[in-house]
């Protein structure tokens, strides 16, 4: 079982950029694929991003393609996102998940372990 905290959220204005952090308990963090995954007030969770196990693949939902960047750290057993060019359509409570298996399905409900969340808040 493994114990994720995000941390990084914030207010930030539209066209600025935030980190976030999302730090693992355990000694196989490397074993688990993992994402990001955030919800609006009033909508569904929805996917952002997904890494594989050793960092070398990557995937994104076409509306932060190219503005976000997934990474991880199996050393330090912590996975960020790199916001850039942040939109108010961006605000939402962001969370970090793993699934056990080989690969992070976007399907929220199909994933494993979630952290607690953390608030972005994109300003106009």
């Amino acid at each position: 079982q493994v114990q994720l905290v995000e941390s990084g959220g914030g207010l930030v204005q539209a066209g600025g950029s935030l980190r976030l952090s999302c730090a693992a308990s355990g000694r196989t963090f490397s074993s688990y694929p993992m994402g990001w995954f955030r919800q609006a007030p009033g909508k569904e969770r929805e996917f952002v991003a997904s890494i594989n196990r050793s960092g070398g693949i990557t995937d994104y939902a076409d509306s932060v393609k190219g503005r976000f960047t997934i990474s991880r750290d199996n050393a330090k057993n912590t996975m960020y996102l790199q916001m850039s060019s942040l939109k108010p359509e961006d605000t939402a409570v962001y969370y970090c998940a793993a699934r056990r298996g080989a690969i992070m399905q976007r399907r929220a409900d199909a994933n494993d372990y979630w952290g607690q969340g953390t608030q972005v808040t994109v300003s106009s």
